[in-house]
């Protein structure tokens, strides 16, 4: 019987549960309620899980607050859209009770789970009931409750995840738009599949591809590269300054294999980034030590050294920083979008950096902090444009270097109104203001296609669909994307409208274009009409109303 978990056991968990989210992410994207081309939760979540498993692997010791800490940095750093953002917020709150632990039990770890929840719902403006928080909240109640009594540790695990399972099949009960597409939580579901994977370590079971009775039509899961996000090689503080590689060989006949082991144990007591590989033939050493002697000494217990290779890194960082050296401006714009057209004009209008990044590719809060602290800038304004982003760019605020103000964009038409609006001479104050109020005067729309057939917003949908969608839901739909567009417009239109701007996406000619851009100057000709290539994907066009 289990009745604690010690560090190997908790970096094991950390892995399986991240490696079992992965395996399983297009049964969560399929969850996402809305009949759009973006499901992408189970995406983001795998994304924050995997950047954690990573930062945990790295960890030299499996001591536990190092590696509780590792799991804060790894889920903080790789936290892509709401449902990443929650989930790392709850890794977060979990870890800040956990790291006191020599080994932690039942106990321990219900008032970590009490401890995540009470993190992750401070994270959210305006928590919604039927989400992966109202999921988290009932695990970690019923967590407090059976720590009452003695329990072993998979029982415990058991139960929890039980309740949470409990919980999910609510969620539609308490969110009217779960309820109207027959599907529950896709963060909930994201949660606890990451609770199974834990629960199958302590089980020492293999478990890949499990089933779900969730009452879904699966959709079409998101797919996007994670390197195409993450770049660990990036240039930090040196706490260890002499990278050492050498090869042990002619081994004494005395060593042994647990010999071995405890030289492992012995360099990680001195540096990090420990690699220690081979067996009684040759062993394989590197580290990033201070005592790049003691490691020699440590080695020599062994047997022989040879081919020894040490480097000064503490040099090679100080050449690296004297030629970063930079002049701050007072302001720097930093703006996300999909589209190569969108990244053009918004790179015409000044902005400093664009982010790759939208609707299934959300940029994490690292790397929206990567990309300001590349804006040698004082001060630098975000452009979310994209409300699954806003919580992850206000993440960004504790990583980057930078002094980050968010403007809560959701959509590019916000994030070009916001734009126009910033003036490099007047002030902050004023500067925020301003772009706030010019977002506030847009009416922003998108053209689409339904991903699966559902019911929602009146109308009967179809896998296939085209769809036109205001700022709050679905207003037209057929067969046509010139239809569709133009219905959609005339949804939107009202007394105070004078200029009609369209982006037209990847799908979509310009002549098409152009057709539209021409029906709507004679049927609005007190308007302005203007089309431009946006090169977005998913959405044929984006309206713009103003």
């Amino acid at each position: 019987m289990i009745k604690s978990i010690n560090g190997a056991t908790l970096r094991k968990m950390i892995v399986n549960g991240a490696k079992l989210l992965d395996t399983n992410k297009e049964h969560v994207d399929s969850l996402n309620v809305f009949p759009v081309p973006d499901g992408d939760t189970g995406t983001n979540m795998s994304l924050t899980m995997m950047s954690t498993a990573k930062e945990i692997s790295l960890c030299p010791t499996n001591n536990i607050d190092s590696l509780c800490d590792a799991m804060s940095k790894g889920a903080l750093r790789g936290a892509r859209g709401n449902s990443g953002v929650i989930l790392s917020q709850i890794i977060k709150g979990m870890a800040q009770v956990l790291t006191a632990c020599k080994e932690i039990t039942a106990r321990q770890l219900a008032k970590a789970l009490v401890t995540g929840t009470e993190v992750a719902y401070k994270a959210v403006t305006k928590p919604k009931e039927g989400t992966i928080l109202t999921v988290v909240r009932a695990m970690g109640d019923c967590a407090q409750k059976i720590t009452k009594k003695s329990i072993e540790m998979s029982e415990f695990f058991a139960e929890v995840i039980a309740e949470g399972e409990e919980m999910l099949k609510q969620t539609p009960e308490m969110l009217p738009v779960l309820k109207k597409a027959g599907v529950v939580d896709a963060g909930g579901r994201g949660l606890l599949i990451i609770f199974t994977g834990f629960y199958n370590v302590l089980l020492g079971k293999e478990e890949v591809n499990l089933t779900f009775d969730d009452s879904i039509t699966p959709g079409t899961a998101s797919k996007f590269d994670e390197s195409a996000h993450f770049d660990y090689n990036d240039l930090a503080d040196i706490e260890f300054a002499y990278c050492t590689e050498f090869f042990v060989i002619n081994l004494k006949k005395k060593t042994t294999e647990a010999d071995i082991d405890r030289f492992r144990d012995a360099l990680m007591t001195i540096g990090d980034c420990v690699l220690v590989i081979g067996d009684l033939n040759m062993v394989k050493v590197h580290v990033h030590t201070n005592e790049p002697g003691v490691a020699l000494t440590y080695a020599l217990e062994l047997g022989e050294i040879d081919k020894i290779k040490i480097e000064n890194m503490l040099e090679q960082n100080r050449a690296l920083i004297g030629s970063r050296k930079e002049v701050l401006k007072p302001f720097g714009l930093v703006s996300v979008c999909a589209g190569a057209g969108l990244a053009n004009i918004f790179k015409d209008l000044l902005v400093d950096s664009v982010i790759e990044g939208g609707q299934t590719m959300n940029p994490s809060a690292d790397d929206i902090a990567r990309a300001c602290d590349a804006v040698a800038a004082k001060d630098v304004f975000v452009f979310p444009n994209n409300k699954n982003i806003i919580l992850a760019a206000e993440q960004a605020q504790a990583l980057s270097k930078r002094a980050l103000h968010i403007i809560p964009t959701k959509n590019v038409p916000q994030g070009l109104s916001a734009v126009l609006a910033f003036n490099p001479e007047d002030t902050l104050e004023n500067n925020a203001a301003n772009m706030s109020e010019a977002i506030a005067a847009i009416k922003a729309g998108m053209v689409t296609y339904a991903v699966r057939s559902t019911q929602v917003d009146n109308f009967d949908l179809k896998e296939g669909d085209i769809i036109g969608i205001d700022s709050k839901s679905i207003v037209a739909k057929g067969e046509r994307v010139e239809k569709v567009t133009t219905d959609l417009i005339d949804k939107m239109m009202d007394d105070t409208v004078s200029n009609i701007t369209l982006y037209f996406g990847n799908d979509v000619k310009e002549e098409d274009a152009n057709k539209i851009a021409k029906e709507l100057s004679a049927k609005y000709n007190r308007c302005d009409v203007d089309i431009y290539f946006g090169g977005q994907p998913l959405y044929y066009y984006i309206v713009s109303l103003e």
